[in-house]
């Protein structure tokens, strides 16, 4: 079976309104009213928050949503990530700092990081953070370890799987697309269970049988594999 090329462009990018919060509506409301208007951007608290879970938890798709909430403000913002293997430097006009894949950090990017928290601290700006592990578990050096679990921390369950069908199924719905049983069974055991790639498949399956003029159908599926 090929590998499937999505087309990202064709997928919303993520928001916190578009983050389906199944059971970790806690995080959610925490980062909505940290990542509030820019009006507050004076009374926003510097305390660092830290999201942990599994892949497929929504951790990466948070960070985006926040990023693109302060961007839309008009405030500039610092992003790492594991892919990064030359990190920026603190730059003082961040309103916030966003690092996401921390338990991946090489040495390198560790020390960048820790850098950031250093300059956090003395310019009172907040720190977003995500990884797979607790705090208590993550593998990298003590002094960034510490930091990354001195403020709020939470936990991020993923979607059980009839919480993955319900999101389909409405997101299907809004398409005017119609996924029968059979379809939702093979994409939910055939692809990633991951919700975002679930979502990103949906995008590209529409607009395949839009342009072959069918319907989503497992042979449908099939034949576009086949295409990719």
């Amino acid at each position: 079976m090929k590998q499937l090329a999505l087309d990202i462009g064709l997928f919303a990018g993520p928001t916190l309104d578009n983050f389906v919060v199944g059971p970790n509506e806690a995080a959610l409301k925490h980062l909505v009213l940290w990542a509030g208007s820019q009006s507050k951007a004076s009374t926003r608290s510097p305390v660092p928050t830290y999201l942990w879970g599994a892949s497929g938890s929504g951790k990466t798709h948070l960070l985006k949503a926040v990023r693109e909430a302060l961007r839309e403000q008009g405030a500039r913002v610092g992003w790492l990530d594991a892919s990064l293997h030359e990190p920026p430097a603190f730059n003082d006009s961040w309103a916030a700092l966003l690092m996401d894949e921390v338990h991946l950090y090489n040495a390198e990017q560790q020390h960048m990081a820790f850098n950031w928290f250093v300059n956090a601290q003395t310019h009172h700006r907040w720190v977003l953070a995500a990884g797979e592990l607790p705090p208590a578990d993550l593998k990298l050096r003590e002094d960034l370890r510490t930091r990354l679990g001195w403020g709020h921390v939470f936990a991020l369950q993923v979607l059980s799987e009839p919480e993955r069908r319900a999101v389909l199924r409405q997101a299907a719905d809004a398409r005017g697309v119609f996924l029968g049983d059979e379809v939702m069974d093979f994409m939910l055991t055939r692809f990633s269970r991951d919700l975002g790639s679930l979502m990103q498949l949906l995008v590209q399956l529409d607009g395949y049988a839009l342009q072959t003029k069918r319907a989503i159908t497992i042979p449908l599926i099939r034949s576009m594999l086949e295409d990719a």
